[in-house]
């Protein structure tokens, strides 16, 4: 495990919040300004690229000392939070929509992301995990592992945000004025990111695809459901966060 120190000088001292911080990144806000700290350099400069690529607001970059990316908070609130109700407006989701829609139709970025093939074997992997370790019900797992699977045809690569869940995005009088943690940006397919934005908050669907704009086939999207919550489960668990919102989802999934 590699450690990082970070220097901080701030004109008025203000107090350090941790708003994410795991084996591999961490993030911190100080007073208006948010330090990633992020050891694989190579992933740090596709963010990077990828925020400069994309046609939605993104924070401003403040500066880059390797590895401490600072970046400008940005207005308005987070549209929602994993696993709450969210307060905001149905315009507003719709807005957040409508800014998928603007990044999939936008020219694609370098970093070609996923396969069906590989990220069909991936999700063999986490399944089989889940059920050796006795993290979700072998029931369970079997039953999302088949819903999944529809996810897992030949899509047309889209520019993708990679995260695009609720937390990630922020509104201001039902505007998008950001989006944040760019790291897993890539060509994909676009109805990974709605299914990520509407994940645990599936009322807001309707909102969502009014602003969208175009046909989706829904099956699909809630295949993404399963195959992502499968996929991450593992991962929150053995990073200390709580996986309640995508079980919640798993579960659902079955009736």
């Amino acid at each position: 495990m590699t450690s990082v120190i970070v220097f901080v000088t701030i004109a008025a001292m203000e107090e350090i919040e941790i708003i994410v911080a795991h084996h591999e990144r961490a993030t911190l806000r100080v007073g208006d300004v948010f330090l990633k700290v992020d050891t694989d350099q190579a992933r740090a400069d596709a963010e990077v690229a990828a925020m400069a690529l994309a046609p939605v607001p993104t924070p401003e970059i403040l500066w880059r000392n390797p590895p401490v990316l600072a970046l400008a908070a940005l207005p308005g609130r987070e549209l929602g939070r994993p696993g709450k109700p969210s307060t905001a407006s149905p315009e507003a989701w719709a807005a957040a929509g409508a800014a998928a829609r603007k990044l999939h139709e936008a020219p694609l970025p370098p970093s070609p992301g996923w396969d069906p093939d590989e990220l069909a074997e991936n999700v063999d992997r986490e399944c089989a995990r889940l059920i050796a370790n006795d993290v979700l019900p072998a029931d369970l797992v079997t039953r999302n592992h088949k819903i999944a699977k529809a996810a897992l045809r030949p899509w047309t690569p889209a520019f993708t945000h990679g995260d695009f869940q609720v937390a990630h995005i922020f509104v201001e009088n039902d505007e998008v004025t950001g989006v944040l943690d760019w790291s897993e940006a890539a060509q994909g397919d676009a109805l990974f990111d709605l299914a990520a934005l509407t994940l645990a908050h599936q009322e807001h669907l309707p909102d969502v695809l009014a602003g969208y704009g175009a046909d989706v086939d829904l099956d699909v999207l809630r295949a993404w459901w399963s195959l992502r919550s499968l996929r991450v489960v593992h991962w929150l668990v053995g990073h200390g966060f709580d996986p309640a919102p995508e079980v919640a989802v798993l579960e659902a999934q079955l009736f």
